[in-house]
């Protein structure tokens, strides 16, 4: 697997021209339930990560907003020396769906060289991001095929799963 940086602009037209393919393997992991596909999802992201820095990307600071947590911004307040709620109103927003969020993209945290200033502190959303390590994939297929669109790493692995 050759993972190599990707534009969302790019990845959106990528994923929309594979999006066929890509739905019809989905619909069959979904309905057959398969019990290698945690394994194999977990292999793909080990071998991706082991070659493909985050640091070459972050499409993700730069276009999505993560979910934040009231423990999220407790952790973030703390290492930034603030209370929750100035936290709050300098740095976060409620989205459509009701939930907390950046007031901005990129991340107001990225800095120019990708690196991330609250890294140690930062969002279990971001920590979790994009997901492809964690149990019972077959869950949130629909959510990692959202994501082709923002991370080289997961459009890669689809594009592996459809060998299976």
């Amino acid at each position: 697997m050759n993972i190599t940086y990707q534009t969302p602009e790019r990845l959106r037209m990528l994923t929309d021209n594979s999006r066929q393919g890509t739905l019809q393997v989905i619909r069959k992991f979904k309905k057959k339930k398969p019990k290698f596909l945690d394994g194999l999802v977990h292999r793909l992201h080990d071998e991706a990560f082991a070659r493909f820095s985050c640091l070459e990307c972050a499409n993700c600071c730069k276009t999505v907003g993560p979910r934040l947590s009231e423990t999220d911004i407790g952790r973030l307040s703390l290492h930034l020396k603030m209370r929750p709620s100035e936290f709050t109103e300098r740095y976060v927003v409620t989205d459509e769906d009701g939930d907390m969020v950046f007031n901005q993209h990129p991340c107001p945290f990225l800095e120019e060289d990708n690196y991330c200033m609250v890294y140690e502190n930062r969002p279990k959303a971001c920590r979790e991001y994009p997901h492809t390590d964690r149990k019972r994939f077959v869950q949130i297929l629909g959510l990692s095929h959202k994501n082709c669109e923002i991370c080289p790493v997961v459009f890669e692995i689809f594009n592996e799963l459809k060998k299976y």
